[in-house]
């Protein structure tokens, strides 16, 4: 039976390469996945141990966060008196003041931003001071160190992207009262001992970082002390602490580090998920073809195997030989998938250098685990998709051999429909449930009841496909008479296969279709947050997602024609021990530009110890006006009256919104993120907008827009993470196309007899051709009208799952679906090219002698 196994292995070499390349990219999703972030991890880890120092001083109490490394990410300073007396601390080496600031980038020679899309614009001041564990905090590869006020060091990365040659003058737009500085361009180093994922760095000397990070003032952003030969970071960290005044914290460089990446971590998991699931995917795809090849293997193969059984193999050995096919084909799919991972991950780094995290200079990372997970799921998955063949393979009776063909037994399609109308009804279920908000996860409940829908549609599509078949058979026989009959006819034969064949295109299209509907049920609901939430006629933004400096509203504010402006703040706070999104806003100016729904409470009532919520934290946290919420920030915490809810929109964002002067009081630096522009009465709005642009001409970092284009620029986030979403899709869709491809070309070796009479009594190669085109396409088309059935149903229910996220507008895009269903039409065309070519060199004579 083993030497039978290789020999069938070896004699249906290109059928079994099409299931194979589909166990290929499946494994290369999974493969892909973990290699890449893998590789983030440890750029990650890298870079945040060496932008640490073995212990860090920071303002805030003891009881407060724990430090964040490289430098305070709240207004507050360090003392430079305190410096010298750190450094003499028991068991210190040395202590230095880092003057930090994370919003500062390199204005290249094209006048570009450099950077700026996600990782921060770092600026540090010079220090000969190591990081922790004694690992330079910066080494020198060209030029020299900055040494007068007026001189900058760039990390080598950002000083090749820029292009500015050593001596010449480099501008920087900062978030700091001085929003645009220009400096000589002295050195090159790099920092930390690891790529920057991105980042820039520019370096300055001490006194020009005062002066334009903390307004001139001799102090630090944070303090970094080096610990002696021979002590370790927690002996120096109790010796710190007894020497610090009240309002200071510190803690150790490797708890910090660990603590910033593990939050790097979690920010970054949806990376792995969203890959992950997208390998899901693919297997799944994969599966409907691995299913179908060796459905009709073991179909064309029933003589073999009858003999194999009449000559003493029992059911068990026959099985298992269908078996240790798929087995072989799921290894050497998993072992090409894995090296294709590799490729994958490469592809995933050059795309994520796009939006601004460069791993260009990190190596690609393979674990074991990564190994032995690729490998386990590919052949676990192909053993499980060729189960059902494998077990119709052991059925075949010996007498069998006596006769051409075996048919199927019709028990197993209704045991297949028994079994898909249960799990139809079950997802529908399990999809209501989790709209109502049942259950721990409502989120899972939702998504295993689309799962169930999908599988138990998949099941059903025999008979749930007939209504398209019918339609298109009609408009076969009518636009091509003979031909289109026989394409009907061969399309619904053998409706199990067709159904498994169409399932996979399916899939692809219901979740193409599904993310179609979502992407523009967002923008139709951001279009309208916006038209109904703002009556600002000029918003001003950061385009690459960053704040900038205050003094921007400043100067817009004493423009002629400016009625009034509305500024937006953010930060990241603790809010009763858990960290939220917030913004700062002025109370007597949202009203001007904006039309805030306020729930309970007054806006008004916003001052330096109050705050308000979201109706929606409101009700999980059982809050309310009057309620004492803790609020924390770099370090410190102080109580905060509630004092409004109110419902989030295109101002008013994020959960948790204070006054400009409650971020204030809790050091969160002057930055806006927004500034929200009303004209006055009579004012040409395209003078006033150039009157705007004109403020910010020397700053890449920041746009004005009106209402029409601040939209689209709103929009495009969404477009790109659909274009994003239809590529990684575009590989299940082909998947689904080579099953389409296997079915026709196995269907063609199945039927050469017929195709070889049907020549016989007159029919061209050509009419044979389109027979299997109109075949093909048939198949192509049901899986795209069931996809698009099932994807505006999942698209429906996670719409209405939303609305309290935003998208609270449903938008189907029928010129969209249509093209679908064209495209699908398209593919079925070009999947029957291979097929019609090997059908129609068919030599009539040996065809109608096979048997």
């Amino acid at each position: 039976m083993l030497k039978a196994t290789w020999r069938n292995v070896f004699a249906h070499k290109v059928r079994l390469f099409l299931s194979a390349f589909a166990v290929i990219l499946g494994v290369a999703f999974v493969a892909g996945s973990y290699i890449f972030t893998d590789t983030l991890d440890r750029a990650f880890t890298g870079l945040t141990s060496g932008a640490v120092g073995d212990v860090i001083v920071q303002p805030g109490s003891s009881d407060g966060e724990e430090a964040s490394g490289l430098g305070a990410l709240g207004s507050r300073t360090v003392p430079a008196s305190l410096v010298e007396e750190l450094g003499a601390v028991p068991g210190a080496a040395r202590a230095d003041g880092r003057v930090s600031n994370f919003g500062t980038f390199v204005v290249g020679k094209d006048g570009k931003l450099i950077g700026g899309q996600g990782p921060p614009g770092i600026a540090v001041n010079r220090s000969e001071g190591p990081a922790a564990n004694g690992i330079p905090l910066a080494t020198l590869e060209s030029g020299r160190w900055p040494e007068a006020p007026d001189e900058v060091v760039l990390d080598p990365s950002t000083a090749r992207k820029a292009g500015y040659l050593l001596g010449e003058r480099i501008p920087l737009v900062t978030t700091s009262e001085v929003p645009r500085i220009e400096l000589t361009y002295v050195g090159t180093a790099s920092f930390g001992g690891s790529a920057l994922v991105g980042a820039s760095v520019v370096m300055l000397e001490t006194s020009k970082a005062q002066e334009v990070y903390l307004g001139g003032e001799d102090a630090f952003s944070a303090v970094w002390v080096t610990a002696a030969p021979g002590t370790s970071q927690e002996q120096l960290l109790a010796s710190v602490k007894e020497a610090l005044p009240e309002g200071f914290r510190a803690a150790t460089g490797d708890a910090t580090s660990e603590r910033a990446s593990t939050r790097i971590d979690e920010a970054l998991s949806f990376v792995t998920t969203f890959l992950l699931v997208f390998a899901g995917v693919a297997l799944t795809v994969g599966a409907f073809l691995i299913v179908n090849t060796f459905s009709i293997l073991v179909a064309q193969r029933s003589r073999e195997l009858a003999l194999l059984r009449a000559i003493g193999a029992s059911r068990r050995q026959v099985a298992r030989s269908v078996l240790a096919e798929a087995g072989v084909v799921g290894l050497v799919g998993s072992a090409v998938g894995i090296a294709m991972g590799f490729v994958l991950a490469v592809g995933i780094k050059l795309l994520f250098s796009r939006i601004g995290l460069d791993l260009s200079a990190n190596e690609l990372v393979l674990r074991p685990r990564t190994v032995v997970v690729a490998l386990v799921v590919g052949i676990l998955v192909t053993l499980a998709a060729a189960y059902l063949p494998a077990r119709r393979a052991g059925r075949v009776p010996p007498v069998a051999a006596m006769r051409d063909d075996v048919a199927l037994a019709e028990s197993g399609l209704r045991w297949r429909l028994v079994v898909g109308a249960a799990l139809l009804a079950a997802g529908i279920a399990a999809m209501a449930a989790g709209l109502a908000g049942l259950g721990s996860q409502p989120t899972y409940v939702l998504g295993a009841g689309a799962f169930g829908v999908l599988v138990g549609t998949a099941l059903l599509s025999p008979v749930l496909g007939r209504p398209v078949l019918a339609a298109l058979g009609w408009f076969y026989r009518r636009s091509f008479g003979a031909v289109g009959l026989m394409a009907e006819q061969n399309a619904r034969r053998n409706p199990r296969r067709t159904a498994a064949t169409a399932s996979a295109l399916m899939i692809g299209v219901a979740l193409v279709t599904m993310m179609s509907v979502l992407g523009a049920s967002a923008k139709a609901s951001l279009d309208q947050s916006l038209s109904e939430d703002i009556v600002a006629d000029f918003v001003v933004s950061n385009a690459v997602g960053q704040a900038f400096s205050s003094t921007v509203a400043d100067e817009i504010e004493q423009v002629d024609g400016v009625a009034a402006l509305a500024r937006v703040r953010s930060a990241v706070l603790q809010v009763d021990g858990d960290r939220d999104f917030a913004s700062a806003v002025d109370p007597s100016a949202v009203d001007a530009v904006a039309r805030p729904e306020i729930v309970t409470g007054a806006l008004a009532d916003l001052d330096a110890t109050s705050v308000a919520i979201s109706s929606e934290l409101a009700a999980d946290r059982g809050w309310a006006v009057g309620s004492t919420v803790k609020i924390g920030y770099a370090g410190t915490t102080s109580d905060a009256t509630v004092v409004a809810t109110y419902v989030e929109g295109a101002v008013l964002q994020s959960d948790v919104t204070m006054s400009l002067e409650g971020f204030d009081a809790i050091g969160v630096p002057p930055t806006d993120r927004t500034v929200y522009v009303v004209a006055a009465p009579g004012v040409d709005r395209a003078v006033l907008g150039a009157a705007l642009k004109d403020v910010v001409v020397d700053l890449p970092t920041v746009t004005v827009n009106d209402q029409e284009t601040f939209a689209q620029e709103q929009r495009a986030p969404i477009d790109q993470l659909l274009f994003i979403v239809y590529a990684l899709l575009g590989l299940a869709v082909v998947i689904a196309v080579l099953g389409i491809v296997n079915t026709l070309a196995l269907s063609v070796i199945e039927r050469v007899r017929e195709i070889g009479l049907l020549r016989a009594v007159g029919l061209s190669r050509t009419q044979l051709r389109t027979m299997l085109r109109l075949e093909s396409v048939a198949i192509a088309l049901l899986g795209a009208v069931l996809g698009i059935a099932l994807g505006l149903a999942f698209a429906l229910a996670l719409q209405r799952s939303l609305i309290d996220d935003g998208i609270d507008v449903l938008a189907i895009p029928v010129g969209q679906l249509a093209l679908f269903v064209a495209v699908a039409a398209v593919v079925g065309v070009l999947a029957a090219l291979w097929p019609g070519r090997r059908a129609a060199k068919l030599d009539i004579l040996r065809a109608i002698a096979s048997d």
